[in-house]
């Protein structure tokens, strides 16, 4: 439903990319405001539902969304529709205000869980009574630091290892399964002359946190993940030397263009079976062109422990309420339907690009695509989001900066760890 990460703007917007449900919808990718933002009408006793889902087809969704609830007799609701740059940035305005509209399109992860630290969100712990076929891994990505549930998913996107499979057929090779598969894969791809790994780092850096997040809940796992990246782990630790030990194996293998390629132009060398594979997320498909659709595949990160309990990134998009809300009730009803199997099934089908639906009920597009990701969210134990969304846009560029020179130097980890933690420091200290 939606997705701030800065760079993976302004990579869209250089593509021009109309459709966005391949990152929840894209609603960031149109810049018009529309519904008015005004405080809520309570004398009305309506719910009010502040969206960021500003994109053409996603906005259409929620109001469909809106209409059909408001058939059903169990309250009303009304949409205000804003510009998602204008959404993000008031976002805290809105829940600080006297009179904070009801609901809020939004993502799972720490931005949510900060928030209800600061007892801004709504208890919605009686909404997930009813939420029994919800895997445990949503649910935990929905409760805060006191065991409180204050958040609902409508939806969420997977990534992974994608390629062509009219290339991997043509190179005669395989999905890997092991870290040592992975490993021999590359080399297979390099003695053939292609660089194994697509990697776009031009004006993307963002890019290479898909790295960082894989390595670290493969070897540390999704626990410790999270610490790290709220601050009560530090960058300097061994164990987090111990995934760029791992990384430094497969840096001979990286396109060595990569570094300087903006993501289009390394999402175009994968398609051209310039590069085997790219790890990415399922909006590539839909930067991808139609008759090539058919042809793309993927495969999960590699295992390297298999002590280290199945977490896969799944950023995960959908709602929380104000914790001031006139209408508590009727907000609650209001989540209950968007949890539903027709309300996230009315989204999926008004939407486009490749997104899953969070009940596991609901019917996601049908294609083979889609099915195969559904299957491997539903193996995970535990689900991370991304860098900034398990930790916040301001620790971002301090990724950005020291796993790009990891990726140039790769012999001063050390000095560049030691580097990223007094960054680290600095931005949680604020």
């Amino acid at each position: 439903m939606s997705d701030f990460d800065p760079g993976r703007r302004r990579f869209l917007g250089n593509l021009g990319l109309l459709g966005a449900g391949a990152l929840g919808a894209g609603s960031f990718l149109s810049a018009c405001a529309s519904s008015a933002s005004g405080p809520s009408d309570k004398s009305s006793g309506a719910v009010t539902v502040q969206s960021n889902l500003s994109s053409p087809q996603a906005k259409a969704a929620m109001e469909r969304l809106i209409a059909d609830f408001n058939k059903l007799g169990k309250g009303t609701a009304t949409l205000n529709t804003i510009a998602s740059e204008t959404f993000r940035t008031q976002l805290p305005t809105y829940l600080t205000s006297a009179n904070p509209p009801d609901l809020y399109t939004w993502y799972a992860g720490s931005v949510a869980n900060s928030y209800a630290s600061k007892g801004l969100l709504l208890d919605v712990s009686d909404v997930w009574k009813d939420l029994g076929d919800y895997p445990q891994s949503l649910r935990t990505l929905s409760t805060d630091s006191t065991g409180k549930q204050v958040f609902v998913p409508m939806n969420n996107y997977w990534w992974g290892f994608f390629y062509r499979k009219s290339n991997f057929a043509k190179w005669g090779v395989q999905e890997p399964k092991t870290w040592a598969d992975f490993i021999a894969l590359c080399q297979t791809l390099q003695g053939k002359g292609i660089p194994p790994i697509g990697i776009g780092l031009g004006d993307t850096p963002w890019v290479a946190s898909a790295w960082f997040d894989y390595l670290n809940i493969r070897v540390n796992g999704a626990p410790f993940h999270r610490e790290l990246l709220a601050g009560r782990q530090r960058f300097d630790d061994p164990k987090v030397k111990a995934v760029f030990t791992k990384w430094a194996e497969v840096l001979p293998y990286f396109d060595p263009k990569g570094k300087a390629y903006p993501f289009q132009e390394a999402t175009t060398a994968l398609l051209a079976g310039k590069t085997g594979m790219f790890l990415i997320g399922t909006f590539f498909a839909d930067a991808a062109p139609k008759d090539a659709l058919d042809d793309i595949d993927f495969f999960r990160f590699p295992i390297i422990d298999p002590a280290v309990p199945l977490a896969e990134e799944a950023p995960t998009d959908g709602f929380f309420a104000s914790a001031k809300s006139a209408n508590a009730a009727g907000t609650k009803a209001l989540l209950s339907y968007f949890a539903g199997v027709e309300a996230q099934e009315t989204y999926i089908k008004s939407s486009s690009g490749i997104v899953l639906p969070a009940n596991p009920k609901a019917k996601a597009a049908d294609t083979p695509l889609v099915a195969k990701g559904k299957a491997m969210l539903a193996e995970a134990k535990e689900l991370t989001q991304f860098f900034n969304r398990d930790s916040s846009d301001a620790l971002q560029p301090t990724a950005d900066t020291a796993l790009t020179k990891f990726i140039d130097k790769p012999n001063e980890v050390d000095a560049i760890l030691r580097e990223w933690q007094t960054s680290a420091e600095k931005v949680f200290k604020g």
